[in-house]
């Protein structure tokens, strides 16, 4: 348990000191600034501030946008206290999702809005300007989906034993494959039974 906090709180301090750097360069750098190219057109630094929650959706609407950052630190360090994360794919993935929300829950109560600085698009097709917290958000919930364990329903796996035998005979779901065919103990159905 021990080893997993550390490695929540490690992942989690990692992006939010890279989020709050990156921020505090963003505003310093380009505040005053056009849109800066990075790779062409492709990938910019635009400097914006969003009232909103990831990728300015809501923004402008007057909501505590904050409490989402709260319920999501809190659901994951139940996860965590209660032992219910243990792959180390999801953990990792809830680090960066905690990781994420701190970052922006840092901007909400100190500025009441989240600092935005990151495009990526092409000619027309942009995506909405976002920051290194969001983008830790978003990959976390990716990876948390993606390392969700699957499971294989029993009948797939009988049907596929059954398919390996040529000689078996017809299985029906749910059911156990049926013995031998024969004679029942004490000489049939109307002899006595042992």
């Amino acid at each position: 348990m021990i080893r997993s906090f550390a490695r929540l709180f490690g992942v989690a301090g990692v992006v939010v000191a890279l989020d709050v750097w990156t921020k505090q360069w963003a505003t310093r750098t380009l505040s005053f600034r056009g849109p800066v190219d990075v790779l062409g057109e492709f990938v910019r630094f635009t400097y914006t501030r969003n009232s909103g929650v990831a990728f300015g959706i809501g923004a402008g609407v007057p909501f505590p946008y904050y409490l989402f950052s709260i319920i999501a630190v809190g659901v994951i360090l139940y996860l965590f206290v209660r032992r219910q994360v243990p792959s180390l794919a999801r953990q990792l993935a809830l680090a960066l999702i905690l990781g994420g929300a701190i970052g922006n829950l840092i901007d909400r109560v100190s500025a009441g809005e989240v600092v935005d600085f990151i495009e990526v698009g092409f000619g027309r097709w942009h995506w909405p300007v976002f920051n290194v917290a969001d983008s830790a958000v978003t990959i976390g919930v990716v990876w948390f989906a993606l390392s969700w364990p699957r499971r294989h329903h029993d009948s797939d796996e009988v049907e596929r034993s059954h398919d390996d035998d040529p000689n078996a005979g017809p299985v029906r779901s749910g059911a156990e494959p049926r013995g031998a065919s024969g004679s029942l103990p004490g000489g049939g159905a109307g002899g006595p039974v042992a």
